[in-house]
């Protein structure tokens, strides 16, 4: 069954979208996966070079880490059917002075996220990974650190689940934070399970 016309032509001008092409290094490339049956939306940071030479999203070793988290193989995870992949910033921000990404653009998810999430109206999980996204969504909800916001995922859930950013940087914060892996992440694989059923 088809997209909706309306989803395809809003696709259409995401991908054809240049606001803030002048702030971007390697130029314009829109990196989303949506659709109207997904059941389960990411919201991520930003594409980082790997993502944006491939022009799939979290295709690196972060998307390795989300997907062991959620206990999904990478056929589940690119199945648009299953999960919508929707960064706060659509194409490769460039780099710090200090060597990291830069943020995301803070021009794409005002402008796009939410005629995108109306689009898919059967979302019945969106995962806030890292502090840009629990930001935009949770807003004044959010705790003063992500550390604490992640710990309070059961005011969010079942609509929302905050995590840390699947990076490398991940693996630290998971030791400093045991309660993530032992609590948060049975009840994410349990409820990714019932909801790809």
């Amino acid at each position: 069954m088809p997209e909706p016309k309306a989803l395809t032509a809003l696709l259409k001008r995401v991908e054809a979208c240049r606001e803030c092409e002048a702030h971007l290094p390697l130029g314009p490339r829109p990196v989303v996966q949506i659709s109207a049956k997904a059941r389960i939306l990411i919201v991520g940071q930003a594409p980082g070079t790997a993502v944006h030479e491939s022009g799939v999203p979290w295709d690196d070793k972060s998307g390795d880490q989300l997907r062991t988290w959620l206990s999904v193989s990478r056929e589940q995870f690119y199945d648009p059917a299953k999960f919508a992949l929707m960064p706060m910033g659509f194409c490769y921000p460039g780099r710090t002075a200090k060597g990291g990404d830069a943020r995301p653009r803070p021009e794409c998810a005002p402008l796009w996220h939410s005629q995108l999430s109306a689009q898919m109206p059967r979302v019945k999980l969106t995962l806030l990974t890292g502090m840009y996204a629990q930001a935009h969504y949770l807003a004044e909800r959010r705790k003063k650190t992500l550390a604490e916001t992640v710990k309070a995922w059961r005011d969010y859930a079942p609509e929302f689940l905050p995590t840390p950013h699947p990076s490398w940087r991940s693996i630290s914060w998971m030791k400093r934070n045991p309660w993530f892996e032992e609590g948060v992440l049975p009840w994410l694989r349990r409820r990714v399970k019932t909801l790809l059923r």
